[in-house]
This record gives C-alpha cells, sequence and structure tokens, in this order.
C-alpha cells in the first residue's frame, strides 16, 4: 500500500509503483493499493494526477505501507495519517519513508531512538527537528525494526528491491532488477556518494590562514601542539579556537581534508592507491583503505571505478 501526499514528485511516485508493481508470470508480487487521506485524487509537481483506490482504511490490512517522499518538511503529518501508521506498525506491518518520506515516520514518534536515513540534504534540518532519531547519513537504506527509511531518489530503488528480497528471496529482485536494468543489490549501508563541502574559511582569520596552511601540506604529519604553535596559541587555547571556528577537531578536520584529496586524485589521474596515500597526507596505504571505507564504505578502487574521469 503506498499513501500519497499533495503535489507529491513523480519520480518517488514512481519508484515503489514501478517495483511493488512488477509481476511474475501469472502472479503479481503484491496487492499494490495507492492510498491518500479522503480517497482524493492528488496531483502531481507537473500535473500529474493520481486516482487513489481507498483512504487511510485501507492501511489496516496492509502488510507494508509506503510513504514515497513528503512535500513540505515543515509541515507535520495529520492526526488520521500518523494514526494509520502507529497502528499499522503495531499490528506488524512494515512502515517505510523513501527519501523525504522519513519525516513523516519521525513526525509519528516512529524513528525515536531508531536509526534512520533519508536524502543527505536534509541532514541538517532533521537533525535539528528529530534529535531523539539517529540519522545515519552514510546509509543507502536502514531497516530496524520494521520501519524502513532511505536516502534520496536511486536509493529508493535499492530500498524497494530490498523490501522485495525480504518477502520473495533475491531470485525474484534479481528478475526485477535485470527487467529495470539497473544493479540488483547494493547493501543499505554503502555510502551515499555526496559531497559534503567543508568551508573554505571560518569567521576567525587566524584559523583560516592556519586551514590555508595545512590545505597546502596535507602530505606532511602535523601535531595539536604544532600547529597550536603556528597559531602562537597554547594547545588548549588553540583546539577551542579551532573546534569553534570549524565545527570538529584539528584531527578531524585533517582526516576529512585527506579524503577529500583522495577522491579527488581517484577521479582525476590514474595513479596507484599507494601514491594518492603519500600526496594526500596519510601515513600507509592501509590507513587510507581503513578511513575511506568507515566514510563511505566502499573502497577507493571501487570509488574510482564509480566516479573516475580518465578512460582507462
Amino acid at each position: 500500500m503506498k499513501f500519497t501526499y499533495p503535489d507529491f514528485s513523480p519520480f518517488h511516485f514512481s519508484v515503489p509503483y514501478l517495483v511493488f508493481g512488477s509481476s511474475l508470470p501469472g502472479q503479481a508480487l503484491f496487492d499494490l493499493k495507492i492510498v491518500s487521506s479522503g480517497v482524493r485524487p492528488l496531483v502531481a509537481e507537473r500535473a500529474l494526477t493520481a486516482l487513489p483506490d481507498g483512504g487511510l482504511e485501507l492501511t489496516k490490512t496492509a502488510d507494508i505501507v509506503v510513504v514515497p517522499g513528503w512535500h513540505d518538511l515543515g509541515i507535520r503529518p495529520d492526526a488520521e495519517l500518523v494514526d494509520a501508521m502507529l497502528s499499522a506498525h503495531a499490528r506488524g506491518a512494515y512502515v517505510v519513508g523513501l527519501c523525504y518520506g522519513a519525516y513523516v515516520l519521525a513526525y509519528a514518534g516512529l524513528l525515536d531512538d531508531r536509526r534512520a536515513a533519508t536524502h543527505w540534504m536534509a541532514e541538517q534540518d532533521f537533525s535539528l527537528r528529530f534529535p531523539q532519531v539517529k540519522l545515519d547519513m552514510n546509509a543507502l537504506y536502514v531497516d530496524e525494526y520494521r520501519l524502513i527509511t532511505s536516502a534520496g531518489t536511486g536509493a529508493g530503488l535499492d530500498c524497494c528491491l530490498y523490501i522485495v528480497r525480504a518477502f520473495h528471496g533475491s531470485a525474484v529482485a534479481n528478475m526485477i532488477a535485470r527487467a529495470m536494468v539497473i544493479p540488483p543489490h547494493r547493501e543499505g549501508g554503502q555510502a551515499q556518494f555526496i559531497e559534503q563541502p567543508v568551508a573554505a574559511s571560518t569567521h576567525d582569520a587566524q584559523i583560516n590562514r592556519l586551514l590555508d596552511y595545512l590545505r597546502e601540506r596535507l602530505a606532511c604529519q602535523h601535531t595539536i601542539d604544532d600547529l597550536a604553535a603556528r597559531a602562537s596559541m597554547s594547545r588548549r587555547t588553540f583546539t577551542r579556537h579551532f573546534g569553534k571556528a570549524t565545527g570538529m577537531s584539528p584531527v578531524d578536520w585533517l582526516v576529512n581534508e585527506r579524503l577529500r584529496r583522495t577522491r579527488d586524485l581517484l577521479k582525476t589521474t590514474t595513479l596507484p592507491v599507494e601514491k594518492i596515500a603519500a600526496m594526500a597526507g596519510f601515513q600507509t596505504p592501509v590507513s587510507l583503505r581503513q578511513h575511506f571505507k568507515n566514510r563511505f564504505r566502499v573502497s577507493p578502487r571501487e570509488w574510482r571505478r564509480t566516479f573516475s574521469q580518465i578512460d582507462v
């Protein structure tokens, strides 16, 4: 069962509709229903109209309830929708929020003290609105206690295929993926392939000069004491100023910048990982691979294969 909301996104609507509407010869995989509050026809962003099969009463028998996005992140779902989702989950149904649909589950309180995913562009907003939710921005999708949330757009396909695997097995999910000409399986823990920019400058001129110095010397090794001395501060004062200006510790900032340099080199060169590790400032290739895998859930080689701008 798929809940549709006003001004819905045609793409987000079509993802679960296409996946859960798939069938094998002579056999529908799911009894897919389109639901809207009050059984109202709903118009999408570009004049596409969805005609619902019924209202929220259909959630009383649904095994899966999918919210494929949300039209306004600042608007709470009405009490009727919240009650329907709470009741569905309480009786054992899966409740799914694709992309911004995670907001609906969070507003309902279903994600309190649980892990969840959503589109990376909403990370700050979601975290501020729902501090009780354990937002995982490295995940393509998260399944925790029959509450499934996904990152944006393409990750919704991965999430829906994951649900197909859970209900019908890998062979059926792979058949659907082949028909749609998409990869049959991406793990939910794989990182969202996103840019997470760090400000080139801060409001602290002294720290700005130090950041410029470090960016020019990422391949060198730096100690906290050395950096504090360069900034003409005590170690304690320096770490406080650095954290206030950048929002992270000096070590975390350096790792982040070194990973950024690594990604750039992987995309724009054919240099071996060993050489890239030295150029980015990682002491060993093993250290680079560990930091890269921990941050992005894929290896440097896999990243390069996806994003390389060099024909090899």
